[in-house]
């Protein structure tokens, strides 16, 4: 009867606990904790990194939808870092003991991140020095290629609220430089960028939407090898400072995706004539710096 009793005891508390399966290394501990934004909702992809007291980098990787870190570690001191987009920065000490599992660290609180005064309203432009337009791609196979393009201007305007400014891009498609001149070439010709046809790439937006804290959403139409199509970059303000000679500058770093073949560049009738430079899909990366326009 008494047997029989536990039974039923251990197998509810195993269905109550769904940790209660995992087998824990000896020497190690499972730290656990689940990331909250301040309505207590969940924070889903969540970086997080657990480092040593040394600061060195024990493990790392990402909330799950629930907001859920589950990790082992040996036992020891840690620090727990923790960042999600539009949220401020967590940091806190994390102990790892023998004797006590799972190590809950409970619920954490992420607050959200102060939004960073935005620039005066008017005509702006990029200021090509201290700014960056590149890209990374994969070589069909093997590794990453990295490039940039040199040539490039911008004109912004900063509308009295932000949904009302507008920005227009135009680069130099002849500018590539992935720094193989052979590639380069390559790139240029009418397999890929034909810049003889398509000398430029251009983009104007169409809206600026935030998505909290200093991030926003900046949707436009880019036109490229003569087609035009809607992307969407990830915009992260980084705030106003000031230059050597004390100019008013504003930056803002960018992401966005782009698929060739969504630009008429036949990526399948390349590979199949042994055509393999850089792969399908490719990332573009910008760090731009603006100052008010003369």
């Amino acid at each position: 009867m008494i047997s029989r009793l536990l039974g039923r005891r251990s197998a509810a508390h195993q269905r109550s606990n769904p940790l209660a399966g995992l087998s824990v290394p000896s020497g190690a501990g499972l730290l656990t904790c689940r990331v909250l934004d301040p309505v207590d909702e969940p924070v889903g992809q969540a970086e997080f990194t657990v480092s040593d007291s040394g600061g060195r980098k024990v493990v790392s990787g990402e909330t799950d939808p629930f907001g859920m870190i589950v990790t082992m570690v040996p036992f020891g001191e840690y620090r727990l870092a923790i960042s999600a987009e539009s949220f401020a920065p967590y940091r806190g000490n994390v102990s790892i003991a023998d004797g006590v599992e799972p190590s809950g660290v409970g619920d954490i609180t992420l607050q959200v991140a102060p939004s960073l005064p935005l620039p005066a309203p008017g005509d702006w432009e990029i200021e090509p020095a201290h700014s960056r337009i590149g890209f990374i791609a994969r070589h069909i196979g093997l590794a990453r290629v990295h490039g940039r393009f040199d040539n490039f201007a911008g004109a912004i305007r900063i509308g009295e609220t932000m949904d009302r400014s507008a920005m227009h891009v135009v680069i130099g498609a002849a500018s590539i430089d992935t720094s193989v001149q052979m590639r380069d070439d390559h790139l240029r010709s009418a397999d890929f960028l034909d810049v003889e046809n398509f000398p430029t790439l251009e983009f104007y937006s169409d809206r600026f939407v935030p998505r909290g804290g200093n991030n926003w959403a900046i949707t436009g139409a880019l036109t490229l090898h003569g087609v035009t199509r809607t992307v969407t970059l990830d915009a992260q303000y980084l705030g106003i400072g000031n230059g050597m000679e004390g100019e008013t500058r504003a930056a803002v770093r960018a992401t966005t995706e782009l698929h060739r073949e969504d630009y008429t560049v036949n990526w399948q009738s390349m590979l199949a004539r042994g055509i393999a430079v850089v792969g399908s899909s490719i990332k573009i990366e910008m760090d731009i710096q603006i100052v008010p326009k003369s």
